[in-house]
Protein backbone atom coordinates (compact mmCIF):
# COMPACT_ATOMS: atom_id res chain seq x y z
CA UNK A 1 0.00 0.00 0.00
CA UNK A 2 2.81 2.39 0.89
CA UNK A 3 4.51 1.66 -2.40
CA UNK A 4 1.26 2.40 -4.21
CA UNK A 5 0.99 5.79 -2.53
CA UNK A 6 4.58 6.66 -3.44
CA UNK A 7 4.02 5.53 -7.00
CA UNK A 8 0.88 7.65 -7.24
CA UNK A 9 2.77 10.68 -5.91
CA UNK A 10 5.50 10.22 -8.51
CA UNK A 11 2.84 9.84 -11.18
CA UNK A 12 1.17 13.09 -10.08
CA UNK A 13 4.56 14.84 -10.09
CA UNK A 14 5.31 13.54 -13.58
CA UNK A 15 1.91 14.66 -14.84
CA UNK A 16 2.46 18.07 -13.30
CA UNK A 17 5.90 18.49 -14.84
CA UNK A 18 4.65 17.27 -18.20
CA UNK A 19 1.66 19.59 -18.03
CA UNK A 20 3.89 22.55 -17.18
CA UNK A 21 6.37 21.81 -19.98
CA UNK A 22 3.70 21.25 -22.63
CA UNK A 23 1.54 24.22 -21.66
CA UNK A 24 4.47 26.61 -21.20
CA UNK A 25 6.16 25.38 -24.39
CA UNK A 26 3.04 25.88 -26.50
CA UNK A 27 2.37 29.33 -25.03
CA UNK A 28 5.99 30.40 -25.49
CA UNK A 29 6.14 29.12 -29.07
CA UNK A 30 2.96 30.94 -30.04
CA UNK A 31 4.20 34.12 -28.43
CA UNK A 32 7.76 33.83 -29.77
CA UNK A 33 6.89 33.06 -33.38
CA UNK A 34 3.49 34.74 -33.79
CA UNK A 35 2.82 37.44 -31.21
CA UNK A 36 6.28 39.04 -30.98
CA UNK A 37 6.77 39.40 -34.77
CA UNK A 38 3.28 40.90 -35.00
CA UNK A 39 4.00 43.38 -32.23
CA UNK A 40 7.35 44.33 -33.77
CA UNK A 41 5.77 44.88 -37.20
CA UNK A 42 3.11 47.15 -35.72
CA UNK A 43 5.66 49.12 -33.70
CA UNK A 44 8.02 49.48 -36.69
CA UNK A 45 5.15 50.65 -38.90
CA UNK A 46 4.28 53.36 -36.39
CA UNK A 47 7.89 54.36 -35.60
CA UNK A 48 9.83 54.06 -38.84
CA UNK A 49 12.35 56.71 -37.82
CA UNK A 50 12.97 55.33 -34.34
CA UNK A 51 14.69 51.92 -34.35
CA UNK A 52 15.09 52.13 -30.57
CA UNK A 53 11.38 51.63 -30.00
CA UNK A 54 11.35 48.58 -32.28
CA UNK A 55 14.29 47.01 -30.45
CA UNK A 56 12.79 47.76 -27.04
CA UNK A 57 9.41 46.37 -28.14
CA UNK A 58 11.05 43.07 -29.08
CA UNK A 59 12.93 42.89 -25.78
CA UNK A 60 10.02 43.73 -23.50
CA UNK A 61 7.54 41.65 -25.51
CA UNK A 62 9.83 38.67 -25.12
CA UNK A 63 9.93 39.18 -21.35
CA UNK A 64 6.14 39.43 -21.26
CA UNK A 65 5.77 36.23 -23.29
CA UNK A 66 8.08 34.40 -20.88
CA UNK A 67 5.99 35.57 -17.93
CA UNK A 68 2.73 34.57 -19.61
CA UNK A 69 4.16 31.18 -20.64
CA UNK A 70 5.18 30.58 -17.03
CA UNK A 71 1.65 31.31 -15.82
CA UNK A 72 0.17 29.06 -18.49
CA UNK A 73 2.64 26.35 -17.48
CA UNK A 74 1.58 26.63 -13.85
CA UNK A 75 -2.05 26.33 -14.90
CA UNK A 76 -1.18 23.34 -17.09
CA UNK A 77 0.48 21.66 -14.13
CA UNK A 78 -2.73 21.99 -12.15
CA UNK A 79 -1.28 24.52 -9.72
CA UNK A 80 -3.44 27.48 -10.68
CA UNK A 81 -4.86 27.56 -7.17
CA UNK A 82 -1.47 28.73 -5.93
CA UNK A 83 -1.83 31.94 -7.95
CA UNK A 84 -5.20 32.70 -6.37
CA UNK A 85 -3.64 32.71 -2.93
CA UNK A 86 -2.77 36.37 -2.39
CA UNK A 87 -0.37 35.72 0.46
CA UNK A 88 1.70 33.30 -1.64
CA UNK A 89 1.85 35.74 -4.57
CA UNK A 90 2.94 38.59 -2.30
CA UNK A 91 5.60 36.40 -0.70
CA UNK A 92 6.93 35.36 -4.11
CA UNK A 93 7.08 38.96 -5.34
CA UNK A 94 8.84 40.03 -2.14
CA UNK A 95 11.39 37.28 -2.63
CA UNK A 96 12.03 38.31 -6.22
CA UNK A 97 12.40 42.00 -5.40
CA UNK A 98 14.60 41.23 -2.40
CA UNK A 99 16.84 38.97 -4.46
CA UNK A 100 17.33 41.66 -7.08
CA UNK A 101 20.18 43.93 -6.13
CA UNK A 102 19.93 47.68 -6.17
CA UNK A 103 22.27 47.77 -9.13
CA UNK A 104 20.01 45.52 -11.22
CA UNK A 105 16.91 47.50 -10.33
CA UNK A 106 18.75 50.71 -11.21
CA UNK A 107 19.82 49.26 -14.55
CA UNK A 108 16.23 48.29 -15.38
CA UNK A 109 15.02 51.78 -14.55
CA UNK A 110 17.85 53.37 -16.52
CA UNK A 111 17.00 51.17 -19.51
CA UNK A 112 13.45 52.48 -19.50
CA UNK A 113 14.72 56.07 -19.41
CA UNK A 114 17.09 55.40 -22.31
CA UNK A 115 14.32 53.89 -24.42
CA UNK A 116 12.07 56.87 -23.68
CA UNK A 117 14.78 59.41 -24.47
CA UNK A 118 14.16 60.76 -28.01
CA UNK A 119 17.81 61.84 -28.32
CA UNK A 120 19.15 58.34 -27.62
CA UNK A 121 18.46 55.81 -30.35
CA UNK A 122 19.72 52.57 -31.80
CA UNK A 123 22.01 53.52 -34.67
CA UNK A 124 23.51 56.56 -32.93
CA UNK A 125 27.22 57.01 -32.42
CA UNK A 126 27.66 57.99 -28.78
CA UNK A 127 30.53 58.91 -26.51
CA UNK A 128 30.65 58.67 -22.72
CA UNK A 129 33.52 58.84 -20.19
CA UNK A 130 34.12 55.10 -20.59
CA UNK A 131 34.37 54.98 -24.38
CA UNK A 132 32.45 55.50 -27.59
CA UNK A 133 30.72 53.43 -30.21
CA UNK A 134 27.63 52.54 -32.21
CA UNK A 135 24.45 51.68 -30.28
CA UNK A 136 23.23 48.25 -31.37
CA UNK A 137 20.63 47.35 -28.75
CA UNK A 138 19.17 48.61 -25.48
CA UNK A 139 18.43 45.70 -23.17
CA UNK A 140 16.93 45.52 -19.67
CA UNK A 141 20.23 45.79 -17.86
CA UNK A 142 22.83 46.83 -20.44
CA UNK A 143 23.21 48.68 -23.71
CA UNK A 144 25.23 46.90 -26.38
CA UNK A 145 27.71 49.15 -28.16
CA UNK A 146 29.97 48.28 -31.11
CA UNK A 147 33.35 50.05 -30.94
CA UNK A 148 35.76 51.21 -33.61
CA UNK A 149 37.63 47.92 -33.22
CA UNK A 150 34.42 46.11 -34.21
CA UNK A 151 34.03 44.77 -30.69
CA UNK A 152 30.63 44.60 -29.02
CA UNK A 153 30.69 45.70 -25.40
CA UNK A 154 27.88 45.62 -22.85
CA UNK A 155 27.64 48.91 -20.99
CA UNK A 156 25.47 49.02 -17.83
CA UNK A 157 22.52 51.32 -18.39
CA UNK A 158 23.31 53.09 -15.13
CA UNK A 159 26.70 54.13 -16.50
CA UNK A 160 25.06 55.83 -19.48
CA UNK A 161 22.42 57.64 -17.45
CA UNK A 162 24.72 58.65 -14.58
CA UNK A 163 27.46 60.16 -16.76
CA UNK A 164 27.63 62.80 -19.44
CA UNK A 165 26.44 61.24 -22.69
CA UNK A 166 27.12 62.96 -25.99
CA UNK A 167 26.37 62.27 -29.62
CA UNK A 168 29.04 64.43 -31.24
CA UNK A 169 29.26 62.73 -34.60
CA UNK A 170 25.71 62.53 -35.90
CA UNK A 171 24.06 59.33 -37.08
CA UNK A 172 25.75 58.86 -40.44
CA UNK A 173 28.97 60.81 -40.05
CA UNK A 174 32.04 60.69 -37.88
CA UNK A 175 34.28 63.61 -36.99
CA UNK A 176 38.01 62.94 -37.02
CA UNK A 177 40.32 65.26 -35.07
CA UNK A 178 44.09 65.07 -35.52
CA UNK A 179 46.64 67.30 -33.78
CA UNK A 180 50.29 68.10 -34.49
CA UNK A 181 52.93 70.17 -32.74
CA UNK A 182 55.23 72.39 -34.77
CA UNK A 183 58.02 74.77 -33.85
CA UNK A 184 57.68 78.48 -33.21
CA UNK A 185 60.07 79.13 -36.05
CA UNK A 186 57.85 77.35 -38.59
CA UNK A 187 55.32 79.01 -40.89
CA UNK A 188 51.99 78.37 -39.16
CA UNK A 189 49.84 79.53 -42.07
CA UNK A 190 51.72 77.24 -44.43
CA UNK A 191 51.28 74.30 -42.05
CA UNK A 192 47.53 74.92 -41.79
CA UNK A 193 47.10 75.13 -45.56
CA UNK A 194 49.06 71.94 -46.09
CA UNK A 195 46.99 70.09 -43.52
CA UNK A 196 43.78 70.98 -45.34
CA UNK A 197 45.27 69.86 -48.67
CA UNK A 198 46.34 66.55 -47.14
CA UNK A 199 42.83 66.00 -45.87
CA UNK A 200 41.20 66.79 -49.20
CA UNK A 201 43.49 64.36 -51.01
CA UNK A 202 41.75 61.43 -49.31
CA UNK A 203 38.64 60.19 -51.15
CA UNK A 204 37.20 58.81 -47.92
CA UNK A 205 36.81 62.31 -46.47
CA UNK A 206 33.46 64.04 -46.99
CA UNK A 207 33.39 67.34 -48.83
CA UNK A 208 30.67 68.63 -46.51
CA UNK A 209 31.27 69.88 -43.89
CA UNK A 210 34.48 71.42 -45.16
CA UNK A 211 37.67 70.14 -43.52
CA UNK A 212 39.35 72.75 -41.36
CA UNK A 213 42.74 73.36 -39.79
CA UNK A 214 43.16 75.68 -36.83
CA UNK A 215 45.77 76.86 -34.36
CA UNK A 216 44.74 75.09 -31.18
CA UNK A 217 47.31 76.10 -28.57
CA UNK A 218 50.48 78.10 -28.00
CA UNK A 219 52.49 75.79 -25.80
CA UNK A 220 55.66 76.53 -23.87
CA UNK A 221 57.90 74.93 -26.48
CA UNK A 222 55.71 74.31 -29.53
CA UNK A 223 52.54 75.33 -31.37
CA UNK A 224 49.65 72.85 -31.52
CA UNK A 225 47.63 72.82 -34.73
CA UNK A 226 44.53 70.73 -35.34
CA UNK A 227 42.81 69.27 -38.41
CA UNK A 228 39.09 68.43 -38.29
CA UNK A 229 37.31 66.49 -41.02
CA UNK A 230 34.36 64.15 -41.46
CA UNK A 231 33.90 60.66 -42.89
CA UNK A 232 30.90 58.43 -43.54
CA UNK A 233 29.42 55.98 -41.07
CA UNK A 234 32.40 55.05 -38.85
CA UNK A 235 31.43 51.38 -38.99
CA UNK A 236 31.87 51.42 -42.79
CA UNK A 237 35.28 53.10 -42.68
CA UNK A 238 38.46 51.64 -41.23
CA UNK A 239 39.25 54.60 -38.99
CA UNK A 240 42.48 53.10 -37.70
CA UNK A 241 43.87 52.87 -41.24
CA UNK A 242 42.43 56.25 -42.19
CA UNK A 243 44.12 57.98 -39.25
CA UNK A 244 47.41 56.23 -39.97
CA UNK A 245 47.29 57.20 -43.66
CA UNK A 246 46.54 60.81 -42.78
CA UNK A 247 49.43 61.05 -40.33
CA UNK A 248 51.85 59.52 -42.83
CA UNK A 249 50.82 61.91 -45.59
CA UNK A 250 50.96 64.90 -43.23
CA UNK A 251 54.46 63.91 -42.09
CA UNK A 252 55.67 63.58 -45.69
CA UNK A 253 54.12 66.90 -46.71
CA UNK A 254 55.62 68.75 -43.74
CA UNK A 255 59.03 67.28 -44.56
CA UNK A 256 58.67 68.59 -48.11
CA UNK A 257 57.75 72.15 -47.11
CA UNK A 258 60.16 72.33 -44.17
CA UNK A 259 57.73 72.25 -41.24
CA UNK A 260 59.09 70.57 -38.13
CA UNK A 261 56.74 68.17 -36.35
CA UNK A 262 57.16 67.76 -32.62
CA UNK A 263 60.26 69.98 -32.20
CA UNK A 264 62.36 69.11 -29.17
CA UNK A 265 61.86 71.52 -26.32
CA UNK A 266 64.81 73.76 -25.59
CA UNK A 267 65.76 76.17 -22.82
CA UNK A 268 68.32 78.95 -22.95
CA UNK A 269 70.47 79.18 -19.83
CA UNK A 270 72.43 82.29 -18.93
CA UNK A 271 74.70 83.19 -16.06
CA UNK A 272 78.15 82.33 -14.81
CA UNK A 273 79.75 79.60 -12.78
CA UNK A 274 82.78 80.20 -10.60
CA UNK A 275 84.94 77.60 -8.87
CA UNK A 276 87.11 78.45 -5.85
CA UNK A 277 89.95 76.07 -5.12
CA UNK A 278 91.22 76.09 -1.54
CA UNK A 279 94.75 74.82 -0.99
CA UNK A 280 95.41 73.23 2.35
CA UNK A 281 98.91 72.66 3.76
CA UNK A 282 99.79 69.11 4.62
CA UNK A 283 101.86 68.37 7.79
CA UNK A 284 104.99 67.48 5.75
CA UNK A 285 104.81 70.70 3.69
CA UNK A 286 107.65 73.19 4.45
Amino acid sequence: MFEGIVTEQYADLARGVLGFVVAAGVAYSVGRFVVIPLIVRVVVARNRNNPTIATAARTYAHALIVAIASLVGIAGAGLWSLLTNVSIVIAALTLVVGAASQHVVGSLTSGLFLVADPDFNVGDWIAWPGGEGFVEEIDFRVTRVRTLNNETISVPNTELTANTLTRPYGRDRYRVVESFEIGYGDDVELALRELVEVVRSDDRVLEEPDPTATLAELGPGSIRIRAVFWVDDPMDVDLVTLRSDFRRRAKSRFDEVGVTIGPPSSRELSGSVSVDVEKRNRPDDT
